[in-house]
């Protein structure tokens, strides 16, 4: 076979695989909700909840200093 035949065959493979993975991802995703309420609050309860943390005190400061 000609090199540039093999090639382009390659590439054409590449790009329907690439094809039928974006489908496929895109087929799971029917809108349905990610997490039902029960687990989003068990999710909250283990990683703690979505409120702002208070300020550090006394930490030490992230620029070093030269």
């Amino acid at each position: 076979m000609n090199r540039a035949v093999v090639i382009a065959l390659l590439v054409l493979v590449a790009a329907a695989s690439s094809l039928a993975t974006v489908l496929i991802v895109n087929s799971r995703n029917t809108g349905t909700p990610a997490f039902t309420e029960e687990q989003r609050a068990v999710r909250e309860k283990f990683f703690g909840s979505d409120k702002e943390l208070p300020p550090i005190k006394e930490g030490q400061e992230m620029r070093p200093r030269w």
